[in-house]
């Protein structure tokens, strides 16, 4: 097996010792530590804490995307079904014992003061990246509002990352997820336009 490169270990580890500490609880020999390179390598990658506190962000990017888009694609059912099985996925992956939410809201909570800190921007533009995604299955399906809509779901589901993570209670994740079913159950279909009319 070959050996993973050196600043792929230092990014899983600040991955996995952010996510269970916090960033501010977390030092940079810690990292360095977990990933086995000496605090000198770890500053030869990263020039600062907060560039690898951007880099562990960075790496949750993409893979979160995905599988909320697989836990969508799979879903049986009509279009509110799949927005629901985002929801019901999450609140089963909110009952292991080593889940601490969202990894993204979770770092702009410990970098509410510095709005201008890479990891915010990077944060930010994830959760602009869902609900853009969401805004494209629901202008596919031509629903009447897509913008507005996508956005009632995103708030749905960081609310609901907040509150499970505050009462440790999986079962308000299902509970916004039946309130997203029901707004994209409901939503209004775009209308047709009318054929012009005849002036002869």
């Amino acid at each position: 097996m070959t050996a993973k490169p050196t600043k792929d270990r230092i990014v899983a580890a600040a991955n996995k010792l952010f996510y269970d500490e916090g960033i501010r609880s977390v030092s940079v020999d810690a990292v360095a530590e977990k990933a086995g390179v000496t605090k000198r390598t770890l500053y030869y990658h990263f020039k600062s804490k907060d560039d690898l506190i951007a880099a562990y962000l960075e790496g949750r990017d993409q893979p979160n995307l995905v599988l909320f888009k697989r836990w969508f694609d799979e879903a049986k059912g009509e279009l509110s079904a799949k927005v629901q099985a985002i929801f019901d996925n999450l609140a089963r992956s909110a009952r292991h014992p080593k889940w601490k939410g969202c990894g993204f809201l979770r770092t702009s909570a410990e970098l509410a003061n510095m709005p201008g800190h890479p990891a915010m921007k990077i944060g930010a533009a994830h959760k602009k990246k869902f609900e853009a995604w969401l805004q494209r299955e629901f202008e596919t399906a031509k629903l009447s509002n897509a913008p507005l809509l996508a956005r009632h779901i995103a708030l749905l589901l960081d609310g609901s990352f907040a509150t499970v993570l505050l009462h440790r209670d999986p079962a308000y994740m299902e509970a916004a997820g039946a309130a997203a079913q029901q707004l994209v159950s409901t939503a209004t279909p775009k209308s047709r336009r009318a054929p012009p009319r005849s002036t002869s």
